[in-house]
């Protein structure tokens, strides 16, 4: 099976929807993945599409156009203070992209709350056949494998996965041999980049390389062969973030040099095991 890729919006942050596409196209993506939830952190633009009619329209024109198909959206936070329905909006123009899958990680630290609200998600998504991924954070509430384990099994919705993302992984301080134990089905996408062997232990600067400091797939020091190992032959979404690298080279080549960076590695490292079915 040959890898099929999605250029995920937080590696071209600076890249309004139609533009990220274009790009993905030009540089040889397969996907492009969109942030039309505007979540209002520091400097990040607002690419909320329910609202901006005319951006919406040009990134129709722009999937029209390339042939790209959009793999998901993101990022649906589940927050003590925001109510789910208010994501219903970016729900809808996923699906009228085409998007397949929502992104979404919790920042609550009540489970209870966190159950319901990502439960409701699930049941907001159904109309849309969207899936509800669930990513985990070394910086959020649920912050590694078998907290995420824990919110799936308990809300046990169809429509409900994971996506693990190697920074994340490597930074959470999970096994790889605990991905045997994860359902196959629930694996839909994976988010690929590299970092640092070393773990900071300073929170605020484990969050800054996540999201300015990430680095091409195989020169950081992050096993990322053994994870994908353990998982299905699913599309990789190349998120990585290197605000420097970006200024520097442009975020149209920064895009391409990420990809071949990634194929390169997956060429080098190819498949040796398959997990088990379950």
């Amino acid at each position: 099976m040959t890898p099929q890729f999605s250029l995920a919006h937080l590696t071209a942050i600076g890249c309004a929807p139609p533009e990220l596409t274009y790009i993905a196209a030009r540089t040889g993506y397969d996907f492009v993945s969109l942030r039309p939830i505007y979540m209002g952190l520091p400097g990040e633009p607002n690419y909320a599409l329910a609202e901006k009619k005319e951006m919406l329209r040009d990134t129709k024109r722009a999937l029209s156009r390339t042939g790209l198909q959009v793999l998901d959206i993101e990022l649906a936070r589940i927050l003590d203070e925001v109510d789910p329905q208010t994501y219903e909006p970016a729900l809808e123009v996923g699906a009228e992209l085409g998007a397949r899958h929502v992104l979404s990680s919790i920042w609550t630290d009540d489970r209870n709350v966190a159950i319901e609200r990502f439960h409701q998600l699930c049941e907001l998504a159904k109309p849309y056949n969207l899936t509800i991924e669930l990513e985990f954070l070394p910086i959020a509430s649920v912050y590694n494998l078998a907290g995420a384990i824990d919110v799936l099994q308990t809300v046990n919705q169809e429509n409900a996965g994971l996506m693990i993302d190697a920074h994340h992984f490597h930074r959470s301080g999970d096994k790889v041999e605990d991905l045997d134990a994860v359902p196959r089905e629930w694996f839909r996408y994976f988010h690929l980049c590299d970092a640092t062997k070393n773990i900071p232990t300073n929170k605020e600067e484990v969050a800054r390389i996540l999201r300015e400091e990430r680095l091409y797939v195989g020169e950081g020091g992050i096993d990322v062969a053994s994870m994908i190992n353990r998982i299905p032959e699913i599309p990789y979404s190349i998120e990585l973030p290197n605000n420097k690298r970006a200024k520097a080279l442009g975020y149209e080549e920064f895009s391409r040099r990420c990809l071949i960076s990634a194929k390169n590695y997956l060429a080098a490292h190819p498949r040796k095991y398959e997990s088990p079915c379950r």
